[in-house]
């Protein structure tokens, strides 16, 4: 952070008027809290979204200084988003402000937070929202992709890991080729999840079959540092050096489901939770399927399970009218 400070004045950043109007001091604080406070990169875009969307409400409403916002000012805010988002969002949101400011007050740019005592919607969820397919449409869907050429063989391939493993799509794309490798005779992944944690993976016979052809027709195995799942170039059906995003993975998700006459709305994360719920519906443990998510909290895990979604509509049909 010190060369970008020397490189570059504190104008060289667009920042919001009520930071860039409050002077030096305070634009490198509030540039800090992103770099410094914050480690994962889909918080830190997510965050910083949330932040100036905050501050240029804040300007519209006729603030010029920080110390003109107020407790409700942050109120007022969160109660005009949730007609236009959902709780979980509007949450986050809250999270960044509360964040944001504690971060300049122990900076010494404002005296105190106003956003400490602003409260958030309640939200309590005991089901997962993500769309899903059941084990048998899955099977189907991955034997639907055309593998007779590359890009083919690595969409197999990528999807195979969210499947079998139930990572994260930001994992996945994070994967090196020397993240696939052997030990006790069985191949295993070597995934980089939340907080920093590794979560070394063995690997499912079908999903070794899947890296293994794909990783040959690529040519990339003795690349060890360079990107295990690669971006197309265009439309040539070949790949770049470049790695795969989570951008890129949600198209190629979505142009697979489209392309396979998958109605349902899948992501990235619907494999996630439909490696869960299978693995589950086969006598899986709850707390191995929470080890294996790489989750803190397995009331997390439990809202991947979706084996009562079948038991809901079999209730339903029950109403004989």
């Amino acid at each position: 952070m010190a060369a970008d400070i020397n490189r570059f004045p504190v104008a060289a950043y667009k920042l919001p008027a009520l930071i860039a109007n409050a002077g030096e001091k305070t634009a490198w604080r509030f540039l800090e809290f992103f770099t410094v406070s914050i480690r994962n990169k889909n918080t830190r875009a997510a965050y910083s979204v949330a932040a100036r969307a905050f501050l240029h409400w804040c300007e519209e409403k006729g603030m010029t200084e920080l110390a003109d916002v107020k407790p409700i000012h942050v109120a007022g805010y969160i109660e005009q988003l949730q007609g236009k988002m959902k709780a979980p969002s509007i949450k986050q949101h809250l999270a960044c402000i509360r964040m944001l400011f504690g971060w300049l007050v122990t900076g010494q740019v404002i005296p105190s937070s106003p956003a400490v005592e602003v409260r958030g919607p309640r939200h309590k969820i005991k089901k997962g929202s993500t769309t899903v397919m059941s084990s048998s449409e899955t099977t189907e869907f991955l034997s639907s992709i055309d593998t007779s050429h590359i890009v083919g063989l690595r969409d197999r391939a990528f999807i195979a890991v969210m499947v079998y493993t139930f990572a994260r799509v930001s994992a996945v794309v994070s994967l090196k080729v020397e993240d696939y490798f052997p030990l006790k005779k069985r191949w295993w992944l070597r995934l980089q999840e939340k907080g920093g944690k590794v979560n070394e993976m063995g690997c499912h016979h079908k999903l070794e079959h899947y890296l293994d052809e794909y990783i040959a027709a690529a040519g990339i195995a003795e690349d060890k540092k360079g990107p295990l799942f690669r971006a197309a170039v265009g439309r040539t059906k070949t790949l770049s050096d470049r790695p795969m995003s989570r951008v890129d993975a949600w198209y190629m998700v979505r142009r697979r489901a489209r392309d396979a006459g998958i109605e349902a709305a899948i992501g990235n994360h619907s494999f996630r939770a439909i490696g869960i719920t299978d693995y589950m519906n086969r006598g899986g443990d709850i707390t191995i399927a929470q080890r294996m998510a790489g989750h803190e909290d397995i009331s997390t895990t439990r809202l991947y399970d979706r084996r009562n979604d079948d038991i809901d509509f079999s209730e339903i049909e029950r109403v004989g009218i």
